[in-house]
């Protein structure tokens, strides 16, 4: 990966193929998460994607203080700009899509359209219970149980076999997520914790949004499904997309049937169209 300084944080980042551009924001722990799908021949030299380590994660700039959801939409838009990129799709997983969804709200001009896979957004009828599940997490690792914190995090939104399709479709990842997990619980739990996101801000978001959800996800953690439910009513331009045999690891557990569904709807919100 290439490494650019966007005024003292450095982002390490990757850019594959042609077309229109396509940028990738991956969630907490597994950076590289996005991978398995767009090595699918759905995405072959048909879109220009720019994958890149969010701040903390393997050689981007680390913080030792938790960074903002603005701020990390913000470093988003920092590298897009510095690659000359004036208008992109724009993906994000997890906490990768709370940051899209921010991105869309604060620089609506740079988003051409959004998906969003299960963002993990803290609200409604879970939204306590989600807190304090992030705190827990936090507590447990400050314990010094890494692994152990790690595998909690994962099962409870992978599910129970989570290592043998994850090690299978991306090995080492999860070495990876044991290494990023200090930047994880540290750095990005608590301002998603804190993050506020409604009917009103939604509101604001006027492109075509993808709101994928898996369709084992809501038997794991019913957050799941409400913040589906959610999004589809609140946003102006909403639509819905239910991944086939997968938890809350989406790309990583199905990463074909994800690729086509996402290549098909940025096909459909291209420049000429729209």
């Amino acid at each position: 990966m290439k490494k650019v300084d966007l005024g003292g944080i450095a982002l390490e980042y990757e850019v594959t193929g042609d077309g229109e551009p396509v940028v990738f924001i991956h969630g907490a722990l597994i950076a590289d998460s996005f991978r398995p799908m767009l090595e699918d021949p759905a995405f072959a030299d048909r879109f220009r994607c720019v994958t890149y380590h969010r701040r903390g994660y393997e050689a981007s700039t680390h913080s030792p203080q938790p960074v903002s959801i603005a701020d990390q939409a913000g470093d988003c838009r920092a590298l897009l700009c510095a690659l000359q990129i004036e208008r992109a799709h724009v993906v994000g997983h997890s906490l990768g899509g709370v940051i899209a969804l921010k991105l869309a709200m604060d620089a609506p001009q740079l988003v051409r359209s959004l998906a969003v896979l299960e963002p993990a957004l803290v609200l409604g009828v879970n939204g306590a219970g989600y807190r304090a599940a992030i705190a827990r997490n936090r507590d447990r690792y400050r314990g010094g149980d890494v692994e152990g914190t790690v595998d909690e995090f994962l099962r409870a939104r992978f599910g129970p076999i989570y290592r043998e399709y994850v090690e299978r479709n991306l090995p080492g990842a999860l070495e990876q997520a044991v290494r990023n997990a200090g930047n994880a619980f540290e750095v990005d739990m608590p301002p998603l914790a804190d993050f506020g996101f409604s009917e009103r801000e939604a509101r604001t978001i006027t492109q075509p949004v993808l709101v994928v959800l898996g369709a084992e996800s809501d038997a794991l953690w019913p957050r799941f499904g409400e913040t589906h439910r959610a999004l589809l009513a609140w946003l102006p331009h909403a639509e819905s997309y239910v991944l086939p045999q997968a938890t809350h690891a989406l790309q990583l557990q199905n990463p074909r049937d994800m690729a086509v569904a996402l290549a098909g709807f940025l096909s459909r919100n291209q420049m000429r169209r729209s």
